[in-house]
């Protein structure tokens, strides 16, 4: 698959840096990502999260629940990451920026619309 998206974060973060910013071990950090709560893809050949995901020392409410809608409707991570950062102006820009503001509802009911 491609290393590159049409609309993207803006900063990426490595993975020992997830870990430090959410003060968890960095086998949580992988646990979180096999677990859906968080999206992780290859840069480079690193794995690398998008900054933005992770605000405040945790990770954005809703994400992992708009992942799980994502993934149900045949999303893959690159798919996801695609999807998040498509631009659009009434998610405040993008889904990614809609979830960490007052659009994260809106952000989950579009998601939820993929599946069917």
């Amino acid at each position: 698959m491609s290393d590159s998206v049409t609309a993207g974060p803006a900063e990426w973060i490595n993975l020992p840096d997830v870990s430090a910013k959410l003060d968890v071990s960095i086998s949580k950090v992988h646990q979180m990502i096999r677990d859906g709560h968080l999206l992780a893809v290859r840069r480079d050949g690193v794995r690398v999260v998008p900054a933005e995901l992770v605000a405040n020392s945790t990770v954005l409410k809703h994400l992992p629940g708009v992942l799980t809608l994502l993934r149900d409707s045949g999303y893959n991570d690159e798919e996801a990451l695609k999807w998040l950062y498509e631009p659009d102006e009434t998610l405040d820009g993008n889904a990614a920026k809609g979830l960490g503001g007052h659009r994260a509802r809106e952000v989950k009911r579009r998601a939820q619309a993929l599946g069917f």
